[in-house]
């Protein structure tokens, strides 16, 4: 059965996936590799969906963290800021038009977001799922959740749904199918199947629901 935490895991691995395509893209731009601006230029959108989620944890996990963990969140936040300033490395590397910049800063993005998740996976999460009561875990997922601007939502499907494995995708379905109203569901459940295109047998098969 899905959990509220499995929903963060599912975005943890969309980030690992995205931000893999985006330093590959810039590396061999760098190499000489001409038409990859398109996949660069995801760092945009991506660093987007990273700065609503590290406000919800900030709202929501960190202050659940902190009743039961004292002090442990403050080193995350710490992160949180330092992958502030990768974003604005990266972000006048790609507007200076300096390629081999651009991979340098795009890789020191990688690696800190890369640590900075499995931390979290490992450790932060850990805590949470071991120490706070599994209705505040929900309670503190839906407050994450409300930090994605309700027009971008779309966006937020159509990015994350074809980054994401099949187990992932079953989760987060399962997740949002408990959480929303069904009017709302069936807009996601749309969104989600213009997504995934033909892995949406697969979800069905998972999620018979759906069908």
């Amino acid at each position: 059965m899905a959990e509220p935490l499995d929903a963060v895991m599912a975005i943890h691995n969309a980030f690992r996936r995205d931000i893999n395509g985006i330093d590959a893209a810039a590396l061999d731009s760098a190499r000489g590799k001409p038409g990859l601006s398109p996949k660069i230029e995801r760092f945009r959108f991506f660093n987007e969906v990273l700065v609503w989620h590290a406000q919800g944890e900030e709202l929501a996990i960190f202050p659940a963290l902190e009743g039961v963990a004292p002090s442990v969140a403050e080193a995350y936040e710490r992160d949180h800021r330092g992958l502030d300033a990768a974003f604005g490395a990266l972000s006048a590397a790609v507007s200076a038009g300096d390629v081999l910049g651009t991979a340098r800063a795009t890789a020191a993005f990688k690696f800190h977001l890369d640590l900075h998740l499995r931390k979290e996976d490992v450790h932060l999460y850990r805590l949470i799922r071991e120490r706070v009561p599994a209705p505040d875990q929900g309670k503190a997922v839906g407050i994450m959740a409300s930090t994605v601007p309700q027009d971008r939502f779309p966006e937020l499907v159509a990015w994350m749904f074809p980054l994401i494995g099949h187990d992932d995708r079953e989760n987060m379905t399962r997740i949002w199918q408990m959480v929303m109203p069904p009017p709302t569901f069936a807009v996601a459940k749309q969104l989600i199947q213009k997504a995934i295109g033909n892995d949406w047998a697969e979800l069905t098969r998972r999620v018979p629901a759906l069908a």
